[in-house]
């Protein structure tokens, strides 16, 4: 039977059939399994916006284009653009897996446990604490504030 409002117990279903908790062993693992899944999301998170950091950067050994008039070749990418095409795809890579896994973590929340929601909650705060709360050198403007983005 599935849960349409929060509910307190051992006995849960996360994502499919076969991750069934019956025992508060596999009810705790299980929760303990979704807090690393919740912190390695914000570790990818964090990777990737470093990853992105690198694809901005322009190279030194590439000269500027000659003309920097966006309005005289809309189409065309520039040298130095063109250059950075594997960081930009392995951003590209790396945004497809943690939406993935961001969704994969909603859905778990969807099994309306509240321990699911907690375990989850606390290790997104956790792996925002870890990887993501320096002192703001890692500051950037992010795409979309969407929590699976």
């Amino acid at each position: 039977m599935m849960h349409m409002t929060f509910y307190w117990g051992k006995e849960a279903t996360i994502l499919f059939d076969g991750w069934r908790t019956a025992t508060w062993t596999g009810y705790l693992l299980s929760l303990l399994a979704l807090l690393l899944a919740s912190a390695f999301y914000q570790y990818l998170e964090a990777f990737r916006i470093r990853v992105r950091l690198l694809a901005g950067a322009k190279p030194a050994s590439i000269p500027p284009p000659a003309s920097s008039d966006p309005a005289r070749a809309p189409l065309l990418l520039s040298s130095s653009a063109a250059g950075r095409w594997p960081a930009r795809l392995a951003t590209a890579g790396l945004f497809g897996v943690n939406s993935g896994l961001g969704y994969l973590l909603m859905l778990a929340v969807m099994s309306f446990n509240v321990g699911v929601f907690f375990a989850v909650v606390v290790g997104l705060a956790a792996g925002y604490l870890a990887f993501r709360s320096s002192d703001g050198e890692d500051l950037v403007v992010v795409d979309n504030p969407c929590a699976c983005a």
